[in-house]
């Protein structure tokens, strides 16, 4: 029953490795722009019906953390 364990335990972190390597890659900066501004998002639509602003906000944060991490990449 331990070898089964062994194979298990080993796809799941195999698993785990391949999403964190696909979702957070060498920028983990940018996974957590993304999440932010989903969060930020997703609670300005959802308290007062916001969509307008949400609208505006989106774009801006996206922006924002595209350029933080162009100016990260690009510095000597």
């Amino acid at each position: 029953m331990s070898r089964f364990n062994a194979l298990v335990r080993r796809g799941v972190v195999g698993f785990g490795r391949f999403w964190w390597d696909f979702l957070v890659g060498d920028t983990p900066e940018l996974f957590l722009a993304v999440v932010a501004t989903i969060v930020v998002v997703s609670l300005i639509s959802i308290a007062g019906h916001a969509s307008a602003v949400a609208v505006v906000v989106l774009p801006v944060m996206v922006i924002t953390a595209l350029v933080i991490s162009v100016r990260r990449a690009t510095r000597p």
